[in-house]
């Protein structure tokens, strides 16, 4: 039996490196776009303030392969964001 919950395959992904622990996925999407667009209110709500200062990079992947082969492939760097673009946007 196969249960389907998503009409099209969730092919991007917004991931946080950090200077000092593992990285740490907070969004995945559906279109660079939309990762582009909603990351920056992921990584607020999922990230405390400590966490957030040692993040030195978020990096945008797109998968590439088969839904069961395959692997995350770099495609570009988003801006980190900091408490002065929050405010900003706010």
């Amino acid at each position: 039996m196969l249960i389907t919950t998503e009409s099209k395959a969730q092919n991007w992904r917004a991931v946080v490196i950090f200077d000092d622990r593992p990285d740490a996925l907070i969004f995945v999407g559906r279109s660079s776009t939309q990762v582009r667009q909603e990351y920056v209110a992921a990584f607020l709500e999922l990230l405390d303030e400590e966490e957030q200062g040692h993040a030195s990079a978020v990096q945008m992947q797109q998968w590439s392969g088969s839904p069961d082969a395959g692997r995350w492939l770099f495609k570009s760097e988003l801006k980190v964001p900091t408490p002065t673009l929050v405010r900003l946007a706010a």
